[in-house]
Order: C-alpha cells, then structure tokens, then sequence
C-alpha cells in the first residue's frame, strides 16, 4: 500500500494546500511564484500529458516522489538526485528560546538572500504562504532559519534550514530544526524532511535531534521543450 509521503508533493496539493494548486485530477503544481513543484496522480499516459499540458514551455518545475520518476516526451530532466526523506521517531519539545523569533513578510527579501545563498532547495519570496517560518537574528542580522513547507493530512515537512556562513558552528540549525519540528509535533502531526542523501553533514543533524530514513526518493528538475 501507497504512504502518502510517497508523492508529497500530490499528496500536499490534493489536500492540505489544495487552494495554491493549478492543475486538475491528473496533474497539479503550487503557483510557481510559491514554490516550483509539480506532481501526477500517477504515471500513466493521461497523467503524464497532463502533466505537459501544466507546464508552459521554457517553464522548469522540481518533482519528487518514492518511484522512478517518468516523463511525458515533451518534458526532459534537466538535472536529477536521490533525496532521504526523514520523519520524527517520536514527538518532539518546542523548545523554548528567546533568541527565537517568527519571520514575517517584513523579513521576506532577508529570507530569499540568505536561501540562495545557502541553497537549501527552491525557495521564493513567497514562501511564507506555504507555513510558518522562525529565525535567529546576531548583531542585527538574520543568522539561521527553518520554517514549514509541505503539509498532508497529519504530516508538515520542515524545510528551508539554513545558516549564514559566518555563524555556522553554534548549533542554531539543530536549535531551529528542533524548535519547527516541535511545534509541528505539537499540533500533533508528523514532522518530515528531505535532505540530499549526498549531504552527510544535514543527514547526520537530522539523525542526531531524532529524524530516522523513511524512504529514498527520486528527484527531478524537468523543463518543457519551447
């Protein structure tokens, strides 16, 4: 049987983020000034055109899902990876610190700088519409965020942890994962990630404040032909 973090993006947009959705019952993506994702119900031809269809040419979208990922032959892979995705093995504290604080639309164009400078996946100025995000801020400057992402029936991902380079090393990712994935707990949902299975370093965080391996998956970034 199907988990429904096997196609989490699907899953998220037929359910819980279903009003920032485009697309109809065979395919579907998030408005791409939110996030670029993009998923099918299925892999079967209908789906698969679909899926074509969605996509306007020139336009590249990320999909990620458990099973080989295939492809309508209008859309190439413009690159692939293999991904982890984590979930929490037991509920986790919110713990309280007052360094702490909600990122606000304010804070947005900081947010966008600091993702691409730490490229921690997609991310856009509009990424508070997908859920609430938390930052620690030193000397006036936002030194480390993590926030939510996806969201199915029971489940929010926790997504875009990442800190500036000049304060790595004081633990404020595994303080700020912890702190999100807390508050997701707390509502009481299942906390998940996804990491690059190449990066040893945010696996073995993740490994240390309680995430365990649920299943490898598939990544692509795909773009239509023009």
């Amino acid at each position: 049987m199907k988990h429904l973090l096997d196609r989490p993006i699907w899953s998220a947009l037929t359910t819980r983020h279903q009003a920032l959705a485009e697309g109809g019952e065979l395919a579907r993506r998030y408005r791409p000034s939110i996030v670029p994702f993009a998923a099918t119900a299925a892999d079967d031809t209908d789906s698969l055109r679909a899926l074509a269809r969605l996509l306007p040419p020139g336009e590249a979208a990320v999909l990620v899902q458990a099973d080989e990922i295939a492809l309508p032959p209008q859309i190439s892979a413009v690159s692939t990876a293999t991904l982890v995705q984590m979930i929490a093995e037991q509920p986790m504290p919110a713990t309280p610190d007052g360094r702490i604080r909600q990122l606000m639309k304010d804070d947005a164009a900081e947010m966008l700088a600091l993702a691409l400078l730490t490229k921690p996946g997609p991310f856009t100025l509009e990424a508070l519409s997908l859920g609430d995000f938390w930052g620690i801020r030193i000397d006036g400057r936002l030194a480390a965020m993590a926030g939510e992402r996806m969201k199915q029936p029971g489940c929010s991902e926790l997504s875009g942890v990442c800190t500036h380079p000049d304060f790595r090393g004081r633990g404020l990712a595994s303080l700020l994962s912890t702190f999100v994935a807390g508050r997701i707990a707390a509502r009481g949902e299942v906390p998940y990630l996804h990491a690059y299975e190449s990066n040893a370093a945010a696996t073995g965080l993740y490994e240390s404040i309680g995430f365990r391996l649920r299943s490898r998956m598939n990544m692509a970034m795909v773009q239509r032909a023009e």
